[in-house]
C-alpha cells in the first residue's frame, strides 16, 4: 500500500474515532512522517491548545501500539484535503502534491480559484489546473505572512 493510500485510510479511521468521541473537534489530516510516526492535525471552533491535543491523544491511545503519535493545531500552512477545506480558501495560495501525474506534474503551487465537489482549480503560472480530490496526496495553504 502506498503512503498516501495508508494516510487516507488512517484519516478516515482517526476522524471517525476522534469526531465520534469529541464532536466539536475536526480531524483535518493524518500524515505519516515515517513508517512509525503519525501526525494528526486537528481544529476546533474555540482553537487548539495543549489540553485539547492531550484529549485527542488519549482518544487515539490504541494507535500508540504502532505509531509515535503527534497531535497538532493546523498552523499557518493548514492542511487542505476536502472540498470544504479548499472552498474556504478560495483566493489564497496552496501547495498540492498528487499521487499521480496531472498535466505531466505531481506538484502544484498557485491560487485556489475554484472548488466544487469533485475537484479544486489552481491558477498556476498563467494556467489553470483542475485537480481531482481523489488524486491529492497532500495539500496545504502557503503561508503568505
Amino acid at each position: 500500500m502506498q503512503v498516501y493510500e495508508k494516510e487516507r485510510q488512517l484519516q478516515r479511521e482517526v476522524a471517525a474515532t476522534v469526531e465520534g468521541r469529541l464532536p466539536d473537534v475536526e480531524v483535518l489530516a493524518a500524515e505519516l512522517s515515517g513508517p512509525e510516526r503519525l501526525t494528526v492535525y486537528i481544529d476546533h471552533p474555540a482553537g487548539v491548545d495543549h489540553a485539547l491535543c492531550a484529549q485527542v491523544t488519549d482518544v487515539l491511545r490504541s494507535y500508540l501500539d504502532h505509531y509515535t503519535l503527534d497531535v497538532s493545531s493546523p498552523g499557518l500552512e493548514r492542511p487542505l484535503r476536502t472540498p470544504r477545506h479548499f472552498a474556504e480558501v478560495i483566493g489564497r495560495r496552496a501547495a498540492i502534491r498528487t499521487s499521480g501525474e496531472i498535466a505531466g506534474r505531481k506538484r502544484f503551487r498557485g491560487e485556489v480559484v475554484a472548488a466544487d465537489e469533485r475537484e479544486v482549480t489552481l491558477a498556476t503560472g498563467g494556467e489553470r489546473v483542475d485537480i481531482p480530490y481523489d488524486a491529492i496526496a497532500r495539500g496545504n495553504l502557503i503561508d503568505e505572512g
